[in-house]
């Protein structure tokens, strides 16, 4: 199944979840818009924005599929570029995906 939608900027989300993410400060953060859109949040606040490099690709921007390897076999063929195949990871399927200007975005299998 294709991708259904991306995140937007929304007035009057609820935070759905809020859990440390780790023992140094960070949590995770899920809010919900009114039309049922999920955002995550994870970023500690005193972090600085910082880049990982084309050695450790990565993604803040997290896009949610129902099949990942369909819609990234989908998105290949309409020339959408993929630095890796899908991966099967312990949190499920995910791959990576790049825009005309490079930017990174993560696919993510929701089960």
């Amino acid at each position: 199944m294709p991708i259904q939608g991306v995140g937007k900027v929304v007035v009057g989300v609820a935070v759905t979840t809020d859990v440390p993410y780790d023992d140094q400060g960070r949590r995770w953060v899920e809010v919900t818009a009114p039309d049922g859109t999920i955002l995550v949040l994870s970023e500690n606040p005193e972090d600085r924005p910082r880049s990982a490099g084309d050695q450790l690709p990565t993604s803040n921007f997290f896009l949610y599929a129902d099949d990942v390897e369909k819609t990234y076999e989908e998105l290949s063929a309409k020339g959408v570029e993929f630095p890796a195949k899908p991966e099967k990871q312990p949190w499920g399927w995910w791959s990576m995906f790049t825009d005309s200007e490079g930017n990174r975005f993560a696919l993510q299998q929701r089960d």
